[in-house]
């Protein structure tokens, strides 16, 4: 599935949004809390974009 369809059939569709600033923190939201939590990516080794980000961090401490 790619990405665009995924907020549509995981979240859009099951809110009511009252104004479009709300939609668009809702689905930022989604994005950072659930959906780079759960999608592996070929490019990046079939680890998730936080994994990645975390292996990155973890690299940069000082020892």
């Amino acid at each position: 599935m790619s990405f665009n369809a995924t907020p549509g059939n995981e979240r859009v569709r099951r809110m009511v949004y009252p104004t479009r600033g709300k939609a668009l923190n809702d689905i930022a939201s989604w994005i950072e809390l659930v959906y780079n939590h759960a999608r592996l990516h070929s490019s990046l080794g079939y680890r998730t974009p936080n994994e990645v980000e975390q292996d990155l961090l973890d690299h940069r401490k000082p020892a």
